[in-house]
């Protein structure tokens, strides 16, 4: 254990000195084109970072004369358009966002303008632009992309199969798992014991682990994921905790039994006059809850990640007041710090998630004693 510590300290260290290196390539102060080098600049890029996109860059720099290039791998582009369905590529925008560059595919033009991909009008062959910066002669399309965000649930789906299996063929050869099961176990068994049996109840927790040990290690995986060079931000996407809190809604509504909807509708044992006036508080509570659910994730990882990357800006934004060495290096400490603390934040929501989706499903199925 004594010499586990190093080697995480360490590890910590490296991903936050990748994290300086994708952000602050070729960002010394100069003409060049790409530079972040003023407040504006860094808030943009901050902003870009934290949205979904349809390439998977790592990082980009400006060469030597003056070209922009980006490190990475373009991803599936498919689309629902006028013509039909249309898939190619994200290279084919070449990383333009601004609707320069248009994609002609089967007599559709396609154009892409802030992360979201548009048609051009019958007869366009430009995008025409208002005072707002809004496209007049474009509209949106139905994208059903692989995106980064997607890339990245697909890498932690894989993930969680590749060690849950290891798990159970473990569980086959002896009773004590080894390798990565070994790892998975201690935290299977916390979330049945610690989580679903107080919350459910020990007669029908059974039905719901699928789901809770699911949801947990996706979170769980998809926020470590977030804090690695790979830039995900899959937690922080207000689509994906939508989609999230659904599976937890849906899952109480169809699992509660009669008490749960009595209390919900008619309470028992109140005047009827009450039960006119609580009977809509509790429906909204019914939507409330999920909603709880899909802010605090979404809220508390894109805060995260915001706060490291403007601690990370502090290397470029403090330069002239502490020099090179002492910007970076106060950028450094806090950015560690930071780093460190989201490590736990990355598991806290997690469980975060879990428990109060055991704690709802809990109140649905819970068995009530009318005396």
């Amino acid at each position: 254990m004594i010499a586990n510590k190093p080697i995480f300290y360490l590890t910590i260290i490296a991903l936050v000195f990748s994290s300086f290196t994708a952000f602050a390539s070729g960002e010394e102060t100069s003409s060049k084109e790409g530079q972040i080098n003023t407040p504006e600049g860094i808030k943009e890029y901050i902003k870009h970072h934290l949205a979904d996109s349809h390439d998977f860059a790592l990082y980009s720099y400006t060469n030597d004369v003056g070209e922009r290039k980006h490190v990475g791998f373009p991803l599936p582009v498919i689309v629902w358009t006028s013509k039909g369905l249309k898939s190619f590529m994200s290279s084919a925008f070449h990383h333009n966002d601004d609707g320069h560059v248009i994609v002609d595919k089967g007599n559709v033009k396609l154009v892409k303008i802030h992360s979201k991909i548009y048609e051009l009008n019958e007869g366009a062959d430009e995008v025409v632009f208002d005072a707002s910066h809004h496209a007049t002669n474009a509209h949106k399309v139905l994208d059903f992309s692989i995106t980064k965000s997607v890339f990245g649930m697909l890498l932690a789906g894989l993930l969680m199969f590749l060690g849950f299996r290891s798990l159970a063929n473990g569980y086959k050869k002896e009773a004590i798992p080894t390798g990565v099961g070994r790892v998975l176990e201690p935290l299977v068994l916390y979330v049945r014991d610690e989580i679903a049996r107080p919350n459910i109840g020990e007669k029908k927790y059974r039905k719901f682990m699928g789901f809770l040990l699911t949801v947990f290690f996706f979170i769980w995986i998809l926020n470590l994921l977030g804090l690695t060079p790979l830039g995900f931000n899959v937690t922080g996407q207000i689509a994906v905790t939508v989609c999230l809190a659904l599976f937890t809604f849906f899952i109480v509504q169809f699992s509660g039994n009669k008490d749960y909807w009595k209390h919900i509708f008619w309470m028992p044992g109140v005047p009827v006059p009450m039960k006119i006036i609580l009977a809509p508080i509790e429906v909204l509570g019914m939507f409330t809850k999920p909603f709880s659910l899909l802010i605090r994730l979404f809220a508390n990882m894109t805060a995260g990640h915001f706060v490291v990357m403007s601690l990370i800006a502090l290397m470029i934004t403090l330069k002239n007041q502490f020099g090179v060495f002492g910007s970076t290096g106060m950028s450094l400490l806090l950015a560690l710090f930071i780093s460190v603390i989201e490590i736990l934040v990355a598991f806290l929501q997690a469980f975060i998630f879990t428990m109060l989706s055991s704690l709802f499903i809990g109140m649905a199925v819970e068995e009530h004693e009318h005396h």
